[in-house]
C-alpha cells in the first residue's frame, strides 16, 4: 500500500541532529569521475552569469545584501501548517498596531517565502479586510493546498529527502535528482493557487526591492538567492519565487526560476538562511522549530541556534522566535489550517511587545 502523506510526514516527528553545521563537501568529494567534472563545467558555464547562486559561507561573513541596513526580517518554513500560522502571527501583530513592513530587509524559506511575499507586496492587508479571518480564511486555504497520496517516484524523493545525513551538494543534488523525477500531477497548480492566493499581483513583477527568497537547484544542488535585480534580469515573478520556495520535494514542483529548476528553501546546509542578513543592526528571526525538535520536512541536520551565534558573530543582535508544532501534527494537511491560525494569532499577543522593544 501506497503510504499516506500523513505518514510521510509524521516520520519526521523526533528527528535529532548535531549541533554543529555540516561541512560544505564531504572528503570522497574530491575524487570526481570525468564525466561528472565534464557535466558541471558545462553547467557552470552557462549559467554562472544568471545571478542567482548564492552559497552559504562556512564561517561568520557579512552579508553584502544586508551591510548598514537597521531592521532585517527572517522568516523561515514549514509547510501550510507553518504559513496559516505565520497568517495568524502577522494578523494579530497588525491589530495590535505593530507593522512588520519596519523590515528593511525581508529574507523568506518555504512558508516564509510566501508570507513575506504577501506582507511587502501589500497584498496581505488586503486579504485581512476581505476574508473573514477565522472563518471563510482557513476553509480557502484549504482549498488552495495540494493533498495527495504518494505514488513511488514521490515516495522515492520524499525518502531520499528524509535519509540523507548531511548538507553537503551531493546529498542536496541526491534529493533534487528525485525531486525533478516525481510524478507530481496530481497536485497540479498547487503552487499557482497558493501563489494567487497570498502574493496577489506579484506573479508578472517582483515589486518590492527588500523582499529575497530562497531556493535550491535541483540539478546542481547551488542554493538560490532572488531578489528584485536578478529576478527582473531573469524574468522571475516574486510569487513564482515563493512557490519555487517551497515546492517540497515528491510533494509539488520542482518550479522553473529563469532556466533552474528550482525546490525547497528548506532544503539547504542552512536552516533560515539567516546569514543573507548578517551585518544588519537588528534581525528578527522566526522559524517553526529549533531545526530538529518536533516535526520538520527533511532530514538535513540543522540547529538554528548555532545558526543564530554565527550571525551574531558578524555584529547584528538576533532576535529569535521558535512557533513550535503541536506533537504529532502534519505539517501539509490543510485539517491543521485552522487551529495553526488560531495559534499564530495568540502567540502574536505574547511576541509584539517584545519585538516592539527590539525594533524601537
Amino acid at each position: 500500500m501506497t503510504p499516506s502523506r500523513r505518514g510521510f510526514i509524521t516520520m519526521s516527528a523526533g528527528i535529532s541532529a548535531a549541533s554543529v553545521l555540516p561541512a560544505a563537501a564531504s572528503a570522497t568529494e574530491s575524487c570526481v569521475d570525468p564525466v561528472t567534472a565534464m557535466a558541471e563545467a558545462v553547467s557552470n558555464g552557462l549559467f554562472a552569469d544568471d545571478g542567482l547562486a548564492r552559497p552559504a559561507p562556512m564561517t561568520p561573513t557579512v552579508s553584502n545584501l544586508a551591510a548598514g541596513l537597521d531592521r532585517t526580517l527572517v522568516l523561515g518554513g514549514g509547510g501550510e501548517y507553518y504559513v496559516a500560522w505565520y497568517c495568524g502571527f502577522f494578523h494579530g501583530l497588525l491589530e495590535l498596531g505593530f507593522d512588520p513592513n519596519l523590515a528593511e530587509m525581508v529574507v523568506g524559506t518555504s512558508a516564509g517565502a510566501y508570507m513575506g511575499s504577501s506582507l511587502t507586496s501589500g497584498h496581505f492587508a488586503r486579504l485581512r479586510t476581505e476574508f473573514d479571518f477565522f472563518g471563510h480564511f482557513p476553509s480557502l486555504f484549504a482549498k488552495m493546498a495540494p493533498v495527495s497520496s504518494a505514488n513511488a517516484s514521490q515516495k522515492r524523493a520524499q525518502e531520499i529527502n528524509f535519509k540523507v545525513t548531511n548538507g553537503d551538494p551531493a546529498s542536496i543534488q541526491a534529493i533534487g535528482h528525485a525531486a525533478l523525477a516525481s510524478d507530481n500531477r496530481v497536485n497540479g497548480d498547487a503552487v499557482e493557487r497558493l501563489a494567487w492566493l497570498l502574493t496577489g499581483d506579484s506573479k508578472t513583477d517582483w515589486p518590492v526591492a527588500k523582499m529575497f527568497t530562497t531556493a535550491n537547484d535541483c540539478y546542481t544542488g547551488e542554493r538560490l538567492v532572488v531578489g528584485q535585480a536578478v529576478a527582473r534580469r531573469n524574468g522571475i515573478p516574486l510569487a513564482h519565487a515563493a512557490g519555487a520556495s517551497s515546492s517540497l520535494p515528491g510533494v509539488i514542483g520542482p518550479t522553473l526560476l529563469g532556466q533552474r529548476y528550482c525546490m525547497d528553501g528548506g532544503i539547504a546546509r542552512t536552516w533560515a538562511h539567516t546569514d543573507i542578513v548578517a551585518g544588519s543592526k537588528r534581525a528578527l528571526v522566526i522559524t517553526l522549530t529549533n531545526g530538529h525538535d518536533g516535526t520538520v520536512l527533511t532530514g538535513i541536520p540543522h540547529n538554528i541556534n548555532t545558526e543564530i551565534a554565527a550571525l551574531e558573530a558578524t555584529g547584528t543582535k538576533a532576535m529569535l522566535i521558535i512557533a513550535g508544532t503541536p506533537p504529532g501534527v502534519n505539517l501539509l494537511d490543510p485539517k491543521e489550517i485552522a487551529p495553526a491560525l488560531k495559534a499564530g494569532y495568540d502567540r502574536a499577543k505574547t511576541e509584539a511587545p517584545k519585538i516592539q522593544q527590539f525594533w524601537s
